[in-house]
């Protein structure tokens, strides 16, 4: 009867042990804040000459580029090719007439 008595005691101890860690650790994650969502830096403005008489003609994006079609002067067409996060030109490509 006696042993009963200690586990009884043992068990009730442990119990409210475990509520107050559970306690802790809920109040300790309700103070937690998630960190603010840092804003992305833009690349400024960037300048893309393009020769005289030239126009803007289209725009597509493609997967994570950003695509340019650029009539030309001449009746020819130049496609140029970004990357929008950094506002970089990859590269061009020239179509001309045969």
């Amino acid at each position: 009867m006696r042993a009963l008595k200690v586990l009884v005691v043992v068990m009730g101890v442990m119990l409210i042990g475990g509520l107050v860690v559970l306690v802790a650790t809920i109040v300790s994650r309700a103070g937690m804040r998630p960190p603010a969502a840092a804003e992305k830096p833009g690349f400024g403005t960037r300048v893309v000459d393009l020769p005289p008489g030239a126009v803007l003609a289209g725009r597509d994006v493609v997967g994570d580029r950003l695509v340019l079609t650029i009539a030309l002067a001449d009746g020819n067409h130049r496609l140029l090719v970004f990357e929008p996060g950094s506002g970089t030109v990859l590269g061009s490509l020239e179509l001309r007439a045969q």
